[in-house]
């Protein structure tokens, strides 16, 4: 099949802090079971939050997708917390006093954006080992078609996916979405893997932005607007899943609890609603008569998707990695329950640690590896 008769498959990775190495192993598979004159699968790369920043690997080495997943996984597998934010008890403490006297005064005190954790070196690290400038060489020699961030306005209270590709593609406003070409930097990445509280806001143009995950309430969209026909989308929960039991519990929940249910609200949600509504517009374009959507005036057509996500509770997971964490990070998990089971889902998006990320990066290699005919297929090899 050639190459312009392939389907136009739009990648898509959601966010999640260190969860985001699941997408890692997940790539890696198909890295290996792709054909070996493949240069890449997918044109279309758009990426929000952790996913983000895996998106602009893979977008910065468009012509050569095994270099990138090489590239990624030379960074996921020996991850350390002090790769992301400052861990050293100076850093630690000292940031974390300033954002209790940030909370305490209204911010009146400071000049800096007032965040928990300080993230310079995960700026540091992005800015070493990514040449922004190759995403525009990719787009013009055709490996690239289209590469977006989302990001969240904090004003506006607006998604806004900043997308840079091929010449013709056009703004888009939606009910608090908006689409904004511009070539992509880091503050981008940055802004996109803010997650709220945690690590501080990006200030873009006329405001300051947060995690892209937040009020993203069409994380399929991007990639439609960018001109893809099909969507392959790693999550990095455990989406679709059967109604979760409801057992009775008497104590009150923590506040890593609390927090780990807002992050997974933030970004497993709205993920899964986006799907399921994509499943019933397809299932209902399918019972119109072709002749009547011939008719139509608004272009109506299937769009075929796969989803990769974990088969198994990714907290569950980090709890028994917990241990690599400083001693300083385990101690501010441990006075707000972070350490503890029910506080397990706030652990598992800040634990980059390299056991915690290999073990994420061997199940989605595994979870790949089991539907590899049937992705080979989507894929259009």
């Amino acid at each position: 099949m050639d190459k312009n008769d392939r389907p136009r498959v739009g990648l898509i990775m959601t966010g999640g802090g260190a969860r985001a190495a699941y997408q890692v192993g997940v790539l890696r598979a198909l890295s290996e079971v792709l054909p070996p004159e493949v240069r890449t699968p997918f044109r279309i790369i758009c990426g929000t939050s952790a996913g983000a920043i895996n998106a602009a690997v893979l977008a910065v080495d468009a012509g050569d997708f095994r270099q990138g997943v090489r590239r990624l996984m030379a960074v996921w597998k020996d991850f350390r917390a002090h790769h992301v934010y400052r861990a050293d008890p100076w850093g630690a403490l000292a940031n974390s006093a300033r954002w209790i006297l940030g909370v305490l005064t209204g911010g009146t005190l400071s000049k800096r954006p007032v965040s928990l954790l300080d993230n310079t070196p995960l700026a540091a690290l992005l800015g070493r080992h990514l040449d922004f400038a190759a995403i525009q060489r990719a787009i013009d020699g055709g490996d690239l078609a289209a590469f977006s961030i989302t990001c969240s306005g904090y004003t506006s209270g607006q998604s806004v996916t900043f997308f840079q590709g091929e010449p013709g593609l056009q703004p888009w406003q939606r009910a608090r979405r908006i689409g904004v070409p511009m070539p992509i930097t880091l503050d981008h990445l940055l802004a996109s893997s803010a997650l709220p509280f945690i690590f501080p806001p990006v200030h873009i143009n006329r405001e300051y932005f947060g995690d892209g995950s937040m009020r993203q309430i069409a994380p399929v969209s991007p990639a439609l607007h960018l001109g893809a026909d099909r969507v392959f989308v790693i999550g990095v929960g455990r989406q679709l899943q059967q109604k979760a039991d409801r057992v009775r519990v008497t104590t009150h929940p923590s506040l890593a609890q609390i927090a780990g249910h807002a992050l997974n609200s933030i970004f497993l949600d709205s993920l899964e609603v986006d799907l399921e509504r994509m499943q019933r517009i397809n299932r209902t374009i399918e019972m119109i008569p072709p002749e009547v959507l011939d008719q139509t005036s608004y272009p109506l057509h299937q769009v075929e998707f796969r989803l990769i996500s974990p088969s198994e509770e990714l907290e569950r997971i980090a709890v028994t990695h917990a241990g690599e964490l400083p001693f300083t990070i385990r101690a501010l998990l441990h006075t707000v329950g972070g350490l503890r089971r029910s506080g397990a889902n706030l652990l598992s998006y800040l634990l980059f640690e390299r056991s915690y990320c290999r073990a994420l990066i061997r199940l989605g290699y595994q979870d790949t590896m089991e539907r590899k005919d049937d992705l080979l297929a989507f894929l259009g090899y």
